[in-house]
């Protein structure tokens, strides 16, 4: 995949990392993971070429596994904490907590790059799950916003973050930083995957 750009402008940084081994709604805290490319984060229940969603499995086994890594926003935690939730990161099923990037608004195939190794190709929107309501009440109908602010005005757009690929594995850790790559344009809004 060629990247026209990498945006100066557009970088973020990594909060948190989580992995769970089993197919768990949350995600445990770890001080680093590792990705391989074409597969996912190791040893976390979501690892492989192709789909390990239970659901998805069930539907067909053997397509392609566009959620490799999950990775969301710490600024929508943060909204659900001053809404007197508590939550905490990994919470919410994802690998990578990031801040300072607005994931939901990025364009399908868009790259980043977390810390000096790893690659994520983005492939779309997670779609927001019923058990995030064990979280609070309330909490699942603040996983949607309006898609004006995305240029889809009159669509709910869920916000439960974005799906990726790896294409360049390594560790990945709190504090990393993350830079965005584009894609050749024109670019595609993500949708569920």
């Amino acid at each position: 995949m060629t990247l026209t750009t990498y945006a100066p402008d557009l970088t973020g940084t990594v909060v948190a990392v989580h992995r769970a081994s089993a197919h768990q709604f949350s995600k445990d805290t770890e001080t680093s993971i590792a990705l391989e490319a074409g597969l996912g984060v190791i040893g976390d229940a979501h690892l492989g070429a192709t789909v390990q969603h239970r659901s998805r499995v069930a539907r067909d086994p053997d397509q392609p596994n566009l959620r490799q890594v999950h990775l969301v926003m710490s600024e929508l935690l943060e909204e659900v904490r001053e809404a007197g939730h508590e939550i905490r990161p990994g919470q919410l099923g994802e690998n990578i907590t990031t801040s300072g990037l607005d994931l939901i608004g990025l364009p399908v195939g868009s790259m980043l790059r977390i810390g000096d190794d790893v690659l994520v190709a983005l492939t779309g929107l997670r779609n927001p799950c019923p058990q995030i309501r064990d979280v609070g009440d309330g909490v699942l109908k603040m996983m949607f916003i309006d898609g004006e602010r995305y240029g889809r005005p009159g669509e709910q757009v869920g916000r439960t973050g974005v799906m990726g690929v790896v294409v360049a594995g390594g560790d990945a850790r709190a504090e990393d930083p993350i830079a965005v790559g584009f894609p050749p344009g024109p670019h595609t809004p993500m949708q569920k995957v």
